[in-house]
């Protein structure tokens, strides 16, 4: 009962089979990766106008707390809870107005990419099936 090899198959030195497999995987999956299909130029659309959309929705939930806040400060008697309860305006306003601009941002790449992309597809040969 001393055997002192692991009984997962896991060995440790570099010399060992299993280390050329994983090489063997990572490079078939580069291939695989490689010749899988290419996104098209609708992926791209559709994500844009999706990031786009709710681009605008953060923008109108951003404008109405920001407004919201503004008319309704918070009050405490204790200057402990009021610190409080002015960092959670923070918080959630500028958590508001960071959704916003991410999803805005991402439209806007998603945009360039399907600009790209309509200008890198291949036209068809004339006399081809």
């Amino acid at each position: 009962m001393s055997d002192s090899t692991p009984k997962s198959g896991f060995s440790p030195s570099p010399s060992a089979p299993a280390s050329s497999s994983v090489g063997e995987q990572a490079a078939s999956q580069d291939q695989v990766a490689e010749t899988g299909p290419r996104k098209g130029p609708l992926s791209f659309l559709s994500g844009a106008l999706t990031a786009g959309l709710l681009s605008w929705l953060c923008l109108g939930l951003s404008r109405r707390m920001a407004l919201y806040y503004a008319l309704h400060p918070p009050h405490y008697a204790s200057a402990v809870a009021q610190s409080i309860a002015t960092a959670l305006k923070t918080l959630l306003v500028g958590m508001a107005f960071l959704a916003t601009f991410s999803f805005g941002f991402i439209a806007l790449g998603l945009t360039l990419a399907f600009l790209r992309s309509l200008r890198r597809q291949e036209p068809l040969e004339p006399g081809g099936s």
